[in-house]
């Protein structure tokens, strides 16, 4: 795609030293024709994951320089992406193919849902129970649903952002699109780290996400956009 051609669906990925896992998910993003633009963001990597994205074809790639966090690098994304419409995707998913994408797509695309949220084969056996992933990564949403509120992210901890998106989309009744992937998953932390650091980067991200929201907010949350889906 040239700068000219209009952008309708930017994809952001936000990659903090996944550089063994990135480029399969960025060829099935590359498979997928109603993708327009890709913007990986390098969260201050350690490894190879620039160069990985670099060496792709069609990628954009943003460098923050130094690590800050989802929160951080995902509004780093929002800021340069051109199109109306935004797909949120992890770096680390095995098994996405072009087809889970256009699926996650859809909903939005035809005006269905106002947002849809992807429902992983390895997401917590809770979230199946209750037909949702409301901190999942993978999400589809136009942009005019968090617009007006991009500069409460600065104040956001480093994996608040989906709580963020959960807030907006609760305020704002939007309507949800569940997408179940039955064959996309995404590794635990201690298989990526090690057990020790696997535990510790479990314990830091639950507590951005308590010092994002206050348990019973969470579960109100949960409880609202289960209601909301279509």
């Amino acid at each position: 795609m040239t700068v000219s051609q209009p952008v309708q669906v930017s994809c952001i990925v936000p990659a903090y030293n996944e550089g063994p896992r990135l480029r399969a998910v960025l060829e099935a993003l590359l498979a997928q024709p109603l993708i327009d633009e890709i913007i990986v963001v390098d969260d201050g990597s350690s490894d190879d994951t620039v160069a990985v994205a670099q060496a792709i074809a069609g990628v954009v790639v943003h460098r923050m320089g130094q690590n800050g966090g989802k929160t951080r690098a995902l509004a780093a994304g929002i800021a340069r992406a051109r199109g109306d419409s935004l797909l949120f995707i992890d770096a680390d998913l095995s098994g996405l193919a072009a087809d889970d994408l256009e699926r996650l797509i859809a909903p939005v695309r035809a005006g269905r849902a106002d947002m849809s949220i992807s429902l992983r084969r390895n997401a917590p056996r809770p979230w199946h129970w209750i037909g949702l992933d409301y901190i999942s990564g993978e999400r589809m949403m136009r942009r005019a649903l968090l617009e007006d509120g991009l500069d409460e992210l600065a104040a956001l901890p480093r994996f608040g952002f989906e709580v963020w998106l959960n807030r907006r989309c609760v305020a704002h009744r939007a309507r949800i699109a569940v997408v179940r992937w039955d064959a996309v998953d995404s590794p635990l932390k201690s298989a990526k780290f090690g057990v020790w650091a696997g535990v510790k980067a479990d314990l830091r991200m639950m507590g951005d996400l308590f010092s994002s929201a206050s348990p019973i907010e969470l579960l109100r949350q949960i409880v609202q956009m289960r209601r909301q889906v279509i």
